[in-house]
């Protein structure tokens, strides 16, 4: 079953969700700090990390930071508290796939873990937009190989987030078609509901700075203002 690793340092907190997640068949490693969480990510290797953002010493944007500069495709969820704006925004452009509110309901944070694994996985499923679409295509200096996953800038690889690479999949599967950021959390993220725009406009920068657009004169995956993004075949 999948492996999370749970990084929160609230013990009640900690029990409760690390029992209602291995009710649900997760295996489920519990450290209470982030020294301790990046410890049991090597010994335990998990498939997706659920990191509370306010951890004393070693915060939960140092963890994430961490993770990511050794793993560019472990998926992670972070848990904050209401009203933690600033601390959201960070997390997500360190790379942060996603984020639950604290208190953390747990049918909620299953569905993000299901969503995150399913994008994580790769196959056909991480996709959705590939039907009728060469496998390998071509745009100006940069190539996507939908049958294998992977992409890469004058012949160079671009190492992608599993979100990061659906997010491109699905803006490029429809060259210079408009998505608005709800159509895009509905195809990339699975939210079905109003979700938070941010999670779209973090995705697009980290894209754009993993794809080495040039700072404001993005050239494949162009703002639209007012209405979301596109993606412009060159």
């Amino acid at each position: 079953m999948p492996r999370v690793l749970l990084i929160e340092d609230d013990r009640a907190v900690r029990v409760a969700v690390g029992l209602a997640l291995r009710r649900q068949g997760h295996e489920v490693s519990a450290a209470e700090s982030g020294e301790d969480g990046m410890t049991r990510l090597r010994s335990f290797r998990p498939d997706v990390v659920v990191l509370d953002l306010m951890l004393p010493g070693m915060t939960g944007l140092d963890v994430c930071r961490e993770i990511r500069a050794v793993d560019q495709t472990m998926p992670i969820i972070m848990a904050t508290a209401r009203g933690d704006e600033v601390d959201i925004v960070i997390g997500l452009e360190l790379g942060a796939d996603d984020y639950v509110v604290k208190p953390v309901q747990a049918r909620v944070l299953q569905a993000r873990i299901r969503a995150v694994l399913r994008r994580a996985t790769g196959g056909a499923s991480a996709d959705p937009s590939s039907d009728g679409i060469p496998k390998i295509e071509t745009h100006g200096e940069l190539s996507i190989d939908r049958a294998g996953m992977s992409v890469a800038r004058q012949g160079v690889p671009v190492a992608l987030a599993a979100s990061e690479l659906r997010l491109l999949l699905t803006l490029s599967a429809s060259p210079s078609q408009v998505f608005s950021r709800q159509q895009l959390l509905e195809m990339v993220w699975e939210h079905s509901y109003h979700a938070d725009a941010r999670l779209v406009d973090a995705c697009v920068k980290r894209l754009r700075s993993k794809m080495g657009e040039p700072a404001g004169r993005p050239r494949y995956v162009q703002t639209v203002r007012g209405l979301g993004y596109r993606f412009v075949s060159r």
